[in-house]
C-alpha cells in the first residue's frame, strides 16, 4: 500500500505546470511600502485568494512581517483567512469589503470578521444585529461603487456609531494609477472634509497607486494589494516592486515540422522554415491568456523560446529551433514568468493589467512556495 505522501509526491511529479510563490520577496515589498507610506500603518489588501498567490500562505508570512490589519472582499475569503491565521496561532483584524448582508451574522461573528460599512441600509442591517463587533465606514468620493454617497453622509456624525465600534473611516481612489489625473486632488479633498467629523478615527484612502502619491493621500492607514504581489500599480515607473511569481511548464514533446507547416488553432503561426516545435503542459485553463498567443517568450535555460500561435486550454507552443535538441526534450521546463519576465510585462502582451494574469493563475498549477528568508519561518503547505 502507497503512504499518502508517496501519493502526493506522485501527483506532483505527473504535474505538467508548476508557480511559485517568493513569499520572501511579498515581505520586501510590504517592507518598501511601510518605507513608502511614512509612518502611516500599512494593511494589506489579500481578496481572491491574496491575488490567486494563495493567503493560507501570504498572510501569516506578513503577519510575522508585521502586519496586523487585512482586507478581503468576500465573508467566505475572511472565514478562509481567519482559519490560516488561526491554524499558525496568529492574529490579525479582517474587514470585509463588500460589507454585511442580513443573514450572515453568525459568519461574521465566528470568524471575527469586521464589515465596511457601505450604505445606509447596510449600517442599519449591523445594527440590528446588536453588540457587533467593529466596523469600517466606506465614504464614497468619486468611485461610484460601493460606499456611503456624500449626501448620504449627511445623515450620519460620529454619534451615528456610538453603538457600532467604528475602527475605520475609509475610501478609493478612481484614478491612483495616473499621478497626473485631478481627480486624485478632487478625492482627497472631499475625503478629508467628509472624515473629519469623526476624530480619533483612523481614515484611509490608498491602494497601491495611492501610495505613490505621497504623504497628503496616506491619511492614518494605507491598503496596498498588487504591489504586495509585484504588479507594477502606477502608470509611473518611478517605483518599482519585486516580482513574486515564477510559472513554468514541462515538454510534453517536441517534432520538427517543415517549411510552410503551421501550428496550432486557425493555423495563425506558419513555419518560414524548417523549425522544431515544443508543446509545454500549460494553456489558458491554467492561467496563462489566450492572448498572449504569438506574442510571449520564455526560456529554456538561458535561451529565449517564442511563443508560436495560438494558446490552447491545457497547451502552449513554443519554437525551440535554438536550442540544442539534447536540452529540448520531453521533461525539460520552460519558464514563462519570473524576473525576465513579469507579470507586468505579461499583462502588457495580452492588453489586459497586471491584477487579472494573478488571480487567474489556476488551482491547476502544481504550488510552491519559497520560505521568508528575512525572519527564516517556513512557509505551510507545498513549500520547496
Amino acid at each position: 500500500m502507497h503512504s499518502v505522501a508517496a501519493y502526493r509526491k506522485s501527483l506532483a511529479a505527473a504535474a505538467c505546470a508548476s508557480m511559485t510563490v517568493d513569499l520572501g520577496a511579498i515581505v520586501r515589498n510590504y517592507r518598501k511600502l511601510c518605507a513608502l507610506a511614512e509612518g502611516s500603518e500599512v494593511m494589506a489588501t489579500v481578496k481572491a485568494d491574496a491575488y490567486g498567490l494563495g493567503v493560507e500562505q501570504v498572510a501569516p508570512a506578513l503577519v510575522k512581517a508585521g502586519c496586523t490589519t487585512f482586507f478581503v472582499a468576500l465573508v467566505a475569503e475572511g472565514a478562509a483567512l481567519r482559519r490560516a491565521l488561526d491554524e499558525n496561532s496568529l492574529s490579525a483584524d479582517i474587514y470585509v469589503l463588500n460589507g454585511f448582508q442580513p443573514g450572515s451574522e453568525t459568519a461574521f461573528q465566528m470568524a471575527s470578521l469586521r464589515p465596511v460599512l457601505n450604505s445606509l441600509p447596510q449600517i442599519a442591517d449591523w445594527r440590528s444585529v446588536g453588540a457587533p463587533q467593529p466596523c469600517a465606514l466606506h465614504v464614497d468620493t468619486g468611485m461610484n461603487r460601493l460606499g456611503v454617497s456624500p449626501a448620504d453622509m449627511s445623515q450620519l456624525t460620529p454619534s451615528s456609531f456610538e453603538d457600532l465600534d467604528l475602527r475605520l473611516v475609509m475610501s478609493h481612489l478612481a484614478c491612483g494609477d495616473d499621478p497626473a489625473n485631478g481627480k486624485n486632488e478632487e478625492q482627497r479633498n472631499l475625503f478629508e472634509t467628509l472624515s473629519k467629523p469623526f476624530h480619533g478615527i483612523p481614515k484611509s484612502l490608498c491602494n497601491s497607486a495611492g501610495v505613490l502619491l505621497g504623504k497628503p493621500f496616506h491619511f492614518d492607514a494605507v491598503r496596498p494589494g498588487v504591489a504586495l504581489y509585484g504588479g507594477a500599480p502606477s502608470m509611473s515607473k518611478s517605483v518599482e516592486f519585486e516580482p513574486v511569481v515564477t510559472l513554468s511548464s514541462k515538454i510534453l514533446q517536441v517534432r520538427q515540422i517543415d517549411k510552410d507547416q503551421t501550428v496550432g488553432y486557425g493555423a495563425t503561426h506558419r513555419a518560414g522554415t524548417p523549425a522544431r516545435i515544443a508543446t509545454l503542459g500549460i494553456g489558458y485553463a491554467d492561467g496563462y491568456r489566450w492572448g498572449l498567443g504569438g506574442k510571449a517568450r520564455g526560456f529554456l535555460g538561458e535561451t529565449g523560446v517564442p511563443v508560436v500561435g495560438r494558446i490552447s486550454m491545457d497547451l502552449t507552443t513554443v519554437d525551440v529551433s535554438h536550442v540544442p535538441e539534447e536540452v529540448a526534450q520531453p521533461g525539460a521546463s520552460v519558464t514563462l514568468l519570473n524576473q525576465q519576465i513579469t507579470v507586468n510585462d505579461a499583462a502588457a502582451l495580452a492588453q489586459t493589467i497586471p491584477y487579472e494574469i494573478l488571480t487567474g493563475l489556476s488551482p491547476r498549477l502544481e504550488r510552491h512556495y519559497r520560505g521568508v528568508e528575512e525572519n527564516g519561518a517556513a512557509p505551510a503547505g507545498g513549500a520547496s
